[in-house]
């Protein structure tokens, strides 16, 4: 009998292997072009930014979840330490066939809770203005938006977008509220 929850099905690591770079490169390369007409560039901007994670990874500041069902990757998110007590979230993806099921929050949450655990105070991400579901999962979470910018990239034209989260404020907010609110 199938679980109940489809996320009973889904395990999530912290511990790479080999293969995990490249599927994550794939992933990234094949859904945003199907989805938004991205290119291959993109695929090199995300295979260049794992090859520097991988190659400067320290466990003290930096992690990447990997969310998989039998074995196949189905969602990730990475945190890569940065100074000034600061984290940047990057590769945040979930399976079309996963989406809407809670795992995007489940990720979120692993990644904002290993932020706060490493004592950051900010984390910040990049996105693109069209990926508004995501927008609105981020601002559940206590992100803002802190900067847009409109250039060629990836084979478009596409607003970037910068959002940023103040770890300490959130926390005041899901502790002594219970959840984090707007007027937080």
């Amino acid at each position: 009998m199938p679980p109940n929850n489809p996320l009973d099905q889904v395990t999530i690591r912290c511990t790479p292997q080999p293969g995990d770079i490249g599927q994550i490169v794939y992933l990234h390369g094949v859904i945003y072009a199907r989805e938004y007409g991205l290119d291959w560039n993109l695929e090199a901007y995300v295979a260049e930014g794992l090859a520097r994670f991988v190659t400067n990874f320290d466990p003290a500041k930096d992690c990447l979840w990997l969310a998989e069902v039998n074995s196949q990757l189905v969602g990730c998110i990475g945190a890569v330490g940065l100074p000034e007590h600061q984290a940047q979230l990057r590769w945040f993806l979930v399976h079309p066939a996963w989406r809407g099921r809670g795992l995007g929050r489940r990720l979120m949450q692993a990644a904002l809770d290993f932020c706060a655990a490493r004592g950051f105070r900010s984390v910040f991400l990049w996105t693109f203005s069209e990926l508004q579901v995501a927008a609105h999962l981020y601002e559940s979470y206590g992100f803002r938006k802190a900067e847009e910018k409109t250039h060629p990239i990836w084979g478009r034209l596409l607003t970037e977008v910068r959002y940023e989260c103040d770890i300490m404020r959130r926390l005041h907010c899901v502790l002594l509220r219970g959840g984090f609110d707007e007027k937080g």
